[in-house]
């Protein structure tokens, strides 16, 4: 009977409500397979099955074969959500199971009695932050005891389509309060970066009324417990934390302050980027975590900031890692002068340290740079930093490196590759739409612009200070939000879709300003001024055609957007040059010879 499911135990889930006792069922695994970085499967208890989802940090059970397709587990914690845009029908968010058997022969699909309700091993009951608090302060009872009646979502269980939730975080970084006028009047807004216990995060925006009740409560580095707020899909350009979610509070939501027997201290999570792969994030919004062996520590600096002329202290570091590059860091504030120091007195030793939260510069080519909510931990317990340390004490140490940036233009946004390297046709798009999953991938191509489509919006007005979309002022000019100031003048730049061919197939390119103007031949404002003029030999659409056929060599990047809860493959253009007959030839050599060598 242990190793037997649950008999009707999904049916008991799916008629829980938020007060329920959430019950521990015995499910089978049916159809498991991956989707991104998570793994999906029907949950299935011999006579109901339902759509679930396990996490990503159960992705190495899996692997390793203890959690296994046909096998059961034992769902411990788990939110029931809606399906969006099927009413009705739902699925199950796992975030915490243990595996009961590995693979049966088949599928249970029996009536007659398969198993036994397992009683539960805590009872959680739903309640909001008010509520947890409340009975916090009334209450002098063990916290041990106290947390049998609490029901706290992990931020990972979180989605738009979810009903009423309460969460235990801690606060990771404070924004200031910014204040911004646009055309609909002024307000103020800041955000937080939220951390639980299990390492997961997430960005909480507050406006106006909520940014003002909530400025002074939120304290860096103490727990509170959240409820009542909403979530959106996370806008790409500019996340800050990896969460396909952000939270946005209002007056109404409730945050109240965790006593100290409810303190914890979240486990830092890094997505580290190899050194050498650092190129494609130059002058990125995307900020990095890179881990690495320290080489040497500069003395302290000051530099004079431009904003309002004060001194701030920089300390300059280089790190080497595996893929025998270097990279220079750029400390700032206190992390030059406490940290820079601490690393200065240890540089001897060699140090491995790991940085979370690196903006990527185009200084000498690459650089990195602390920011406020950069985190920086020296010799880390964790795996990866074993094993660079090894690799460094053994063989590392005597080898000749080179800077990642070595070579490469100042401006090198583009992927900081050649038009040469990591050359594709377009049917490489075409064929793989999973591309940039999980992170902007690049690559080159040679293809002819096919067609511009004449009536889609090819421009937008810009400041011509920061280059940032403006709107019309309620006077006159026009008014930048970046710049918090008005103009009585906007330049035009081009934002636009062009589609381009070559013999394996055609794909829609986005292109943004600089590029546009090498593919078009003329700025935005020019190509207006055409527009705007009148006749039947319009020199717009002439403009337009001319720019058709032609041939570019495109180094472009890939990735994944969200519209409507589906993702879509966008290719953006990073770099647009003509064509190097004499260069691609030696290229069709070089392929050549590689495919003589491969076929002897």
């Amino acid at each position: 009977m242990e190793n037997s499911v649950t008999q009707d135990g999904i049916a008991s889930v799916l008629s829980l409500d938020s007060s329920s006792v959430q019950p521990q069922i015995v499910v089978q695994l049916v159809d498991l397979k991956p989707v991104g970085n998570r793994y999906t499967f029907n949950a299935n208890d011999g006579k109901t099955k339902i759509k679930a989802m396990l996490p990503a940090t159960l992705t190495s059970e899996i692997v390793s074969g203890k959690i296994q397709n046909l096998g059961l587990i034992r769902l411990l914690d788990y939110t029931p959500n809606d399906i969006p845009g099927k009413s009705g029908e739902k699925y199950l968010l796992v975030t915490k199971c243990e595996a009961v058997a590995s693979a049966l022969d088949s599928e249970i699909k029996t009536k007659a009695s398969t198993g036994i309700m397992l009683k539960p091993k805590q009872e959680f009951v739903a309640k909001s932050a008010s509520q947890i608090i409340n009975e916090q302060r009334g209450n002098a009872a063990p916290a041990a005891r106290m947390a049998m009646t609490r029901r706290v979502h992990p931020l990972v269980s979180l989605n738009p389509y979810q009903g009423s939730w309460t969460i235990k975080v801690r606060v990771t970084n404070k924004g200031i309060l910014r204040t911004y006028k646009n055309a609909r009047g002024e307000g103020c807004v800041f955000n937080v970066e939220l951390t639980d216990e299990e390492g997961t995060q997430i960005q909480a925006t507050m406006f106006n009324a909520a940014a003002k009740k909530f400025y002074d409560t939120f304290q860096k580095g103490k727990i509170y417990y959240i409820s009542r707020g909403s979530l959106k899909l996370a806008n790409k350009q500019f996340k800050t934390v990896q969460n396909d979610y952000e939270m946005t509070l209002n007056e109404y939501s409730e945050v109240e302050e965790a006593g100290s027997e409810e303190m914890f201290i979240p486990e830092t999570k890094f997505n580290f980027v190899p050194i050498d792969e650092l190129g494609p994030y130059v002058n990125q919004k995307e900020l990095v975590d890179v881990i690495g062996v320290v080489q040497s520590v500069s003395p302290t600096m000051s530099i004079r900031r431009k904003s309002d002329n004060e001194m701030i202290p920089k300390r300059d570091i280089v790190l080497a890692d595996e893929t025998k590059k270097t990279v220079v860091v750029s400390l700032w504030n206190d992390l030059a002068t406490d940290l820079g120091q601490e690393l200065l007195d240890m540089a001897d030793k060699y140090p491995v340290i790991a940085i979370k939260s690196l903006k990527v510069g185009d200084f000498q080519g690459v650089s990195l740079s602390t920011i406020s909510k950069s985190d920086v931990v020296v010799n880390p317990d964790i795996p990866e930093a074993t094993k660079l340390k090894s690799w460094y004490d053994s063989e590392g140490k005597e080898m000749s490196m080179s800077a990642i940036g070595s070579g490469m233009s100042p401006s090198a946004n583009n992927g900081s590759r050649s038009m040469y390297s990591d050359r594709v046709c377009l049917s490489h798009f075409t064929t793989n739409p999973s591309l940039g999953e999980d992170k902007p991938v690049f690559f080159s191509t040679r293809a002819y612009i096919s067609f511009i489509k004449p009536d889609q919006a090819m421009w937008y007005r810009a400041c011509k200070t920061c280059n940032k979309k403006v709107t019309e002022a309620m006077d006159s000019g026009y008014w930048c939000e970046g710049c918090q100031k008005k103009d009585e003048e906007c330049s035009l730049r081009y934002i636009m879709a062009v589609k381009v061919s070559d013999s394996t197939g055609e794909a829609w390119f986005s292109a943004f300003n600089d590029e546009a103007e090498k593919m078009i031949g003329c700025t935005a404002d020019e190509l207006n001024v055409l527009k705007s003029e009148e006749g039947e030999g319009n020199e717009f659409q002439t403009k337009l055609k001319e720019a058709t056929w032609s041939s570019h060599l495109f180094r472009v990047s890939v990735s994944q957007q969200e519209y409507n809860s589906e993702k879509r493959q966008r290719i953006t253009v990073r770099g647009v040059a003509p064509v190097d007959f004499a260069a691609e030839t030696r290229l069709l050599l070089q392929d050549i010879s590689k495919n003589n060598k491969t076929s002897q």
